[in-house]
């Protein structure tokens, strides 16, 4: 078999900290919390973990809004704690991906500190700013996905700042050849400490237009949402200005460059364009770019299979050389057992929708609790934390929905997570009969399931590097093969509550066991194999 890095095919579980395990009991999960449950980590099966930030923050969007690249925030522990963490996950042979937020800081960043002061510093162009219009406007009709003007005017230099998220989070001016290279150094401090790759937030916002060009008008009948709801004024534009510039390409390269002098280290990037798979395509070609990218286009309320089938095979078609990464979950959008889920089948589909995800060509994005088929938790305003969701209560809700504390154990103090009286969001009490402690116990939870098919994975190379081709997509079924080195499996996926039959264009086809789905019924002629798949299920077939 050709030797493959440890990325490719991986399983990357994605740790939100602030919800995962609280070690010193303040209501916060911190990096102390992740080291204490690496062996439950180890059991799921997974290959890597991508930890959401962690660094020195004023937390205005819970530590993506970055103060100190080089710093723990003491909320999460310190650099100790970092430490044991690395050491632990080389024990259990685990590698870890963290975050960076390169395309902004915090505003209590010491360097937009200096900038905002004067037009002279040695900073004052290290930040996007720009004079107001003669009628004092902002420079441009570019909007904040967070919600109104993406323009904040700064009184000390009487000039607007640019910000794609909150006003707290200044853009820096990646047309500054002294910002890239700060930037890098900071990437390689962590580089330089052991970390195994990174996940690289809103990449493709680094740069923007010089011209400072309006972005064009969107009709309402082509508005819809990535990452954002389609009422948000966000979805009213074409984003052909504020992201994803020609410029950026180059300095992908640059972080490849630097990634290259650092053995088996990753770099996945998250994009969010007006035609992310394209980007994304973009952003991983060659061997000189991102190792790998996601998108938001399977982070959507449309989980059908025809729809799956067109978002893959669309990268597909664009893809050169590129690697994709897929998720359906994430720490920004709402739950997948809600989304896509419906409540009388919500355990089977959870299990089906994992092993869907975990069986498409390329690595896979895991968010913490999809392995217990969390779904969204309801959140009462009054304990909302989530910025984006307070400014557009209540036709959207924001994220606390799928950012509440993991469920550890049924019988214990906030289900495990913390003895503190008072939580930085509630434990959800929907999800106390999911918790790790009750299924650890039960042969058909969705967590022995979702083992399960990742310890039978780890054996299947068509699943870990093979190509893809789709043979049917309807309303109630998905099939395709996955094919690797001589070797062809076909999977066919239940999405429906009945019992399905599918003809598969070969007779040398074969049952596999082991990934803990129902076994199927087949039979064959000389022409096909016919398949009756049981609600829910998927099989696998070998040939």
């Amino acid at each position: 078999m050709e030797i493959q890095p440890w990325w490719r095919g991986a399983v990357i579980y994605q740790i939100y900290p602030r919800s995962f395990m609280d070690a010193n009991n303040d209501g916060i999960g911190d990096l102390a919390g992740v080291v204490e449950k690496f062996p439950y980590i180890k059991s799921l099966g997974v290959d890597a973990v991508w930890i959401s930030p962690f660094f020195k923050s004023p937390m205005k969007d819970f530590g993506y809004d970055i103060s100190s690249y080089r710093e723990i925030d003491p909320m999460f522990g310190n650099m100790d704690d970092f430490d044991r963490l690395m050491n632990k996950a080389k024990e259990y042979d685990i590698k870890v991906v963290i975050d960076q937020v390169l395309s902004h800081t915090s505003d209590q960043h010491a360097w937009f500190i200096e900038s905002r002061q004067n037009k002279s510093n040695a900073k004052a162009d290290w930040y996007v700013w720009a004079d107001a219009k003669e009628d004092g406007t902002p420079p441009n009709n570019w909007l904040s996905i967070f919600g109104g003007c993406a323009w904040q005017w700064e009184p000390r230099r009487q000039q607007y700042y640019l910000h794609n998220f909150l006003t707290s989070q200044p853009d820096l001016n990646f047309h500054h050849p002294d910002v890239q290279k700060a930037v890098l150094e900071n990437v390689e401090f962590w580089l330089k400490r052991g970390v195994d790759g990174f996940r690289l937030d809103a990449i493709n916002f680094c740069f923007h237009d010089q011209q400072l060009r309006d972005n064009p008008a969107k009709a309402p009948e082509d508005r819809k949402g990535r990452g954002f709801s389609e009422d948000n004024p966000y979805a009213f534009q074409y984003h052909y200005y504020n992201n994803t510039q020609p410029e950026n390409i180059a300095f992908m390269e640059d972080i490849r460059h630097l990634m290259d002098k650092y053995p088996n280290v990753v770099t996945l990037g998250e994009i969010s364009s007006e035609d992310s798979l394209q980007t994304m395509a973009d952003y991983t070609q060659g061997n000189k770019r991102l190792h790998m990218a996601y998108s938001f286009e399977l982070l959507t309320p449309d989980g059908s299979p025809r729809y799956i089938r067109q978002t893959v095979e669309a990268l597909e078609d664009k893809l050169v050389d590129g690697w994709p990464c897929w998720a359906i979950g994430n720490h920004d959008v709402m739950r997948v057992a809600s989304r896509w889920g419906t409540d009388e089948n919500r355990e089977a589909q959870s299990k089906m929708f994992n092993a869907l995800l975990a069986s498409l060509r390329g690595s896979v994005c895991s968010y913490q609790g999809e392995e217990l088929g969390l779904t969204e938790a309801d959140i009462a305003y009054e304990d909302l934390q989530d910025p984006y969701g307070i400014t557009f209560w209540p036709t959207f809700k924001g994220r606390d929905g799928c950012r509440t504390p993991i469920p550890w154990s049924v019988d214990a103090t906030n289900a495990g997570f913390s003895q503190s009286d008072h939580l930085w969001l509630p434990v959800s009490d929907a999800h106390q009969e999911n918790a790790v402690s009750v299924q650890q116990n039960q042969p058909s939870s969705v967590l022995n399931a979702y083992q399960t098919f990742l310890r039978w994975r780890k054996s299947q190379s068509p699943l870990l590097y093979g190509d893809i081709n789709f043979i049917e997509s309807s309303d109630d079924k998905l099939v395709f093969t996955r094919g690797y080195e001589g070797k062809t499996i076909h999977v066919i996926a239940n999405f429906s509550a009945k019992t399905i039959t599918c003809d598969l264009p070969s007779s040398a086809c074969h049952l596999t066991e082991g990934h803990g789905f129902l076994a199927a019924d087949i039979s064959t002629n000389e022409q096909h194999t016919t398949v009756t798949v049981a609600p829910y299920q998927i099989a696998y077939l070998a040939q």
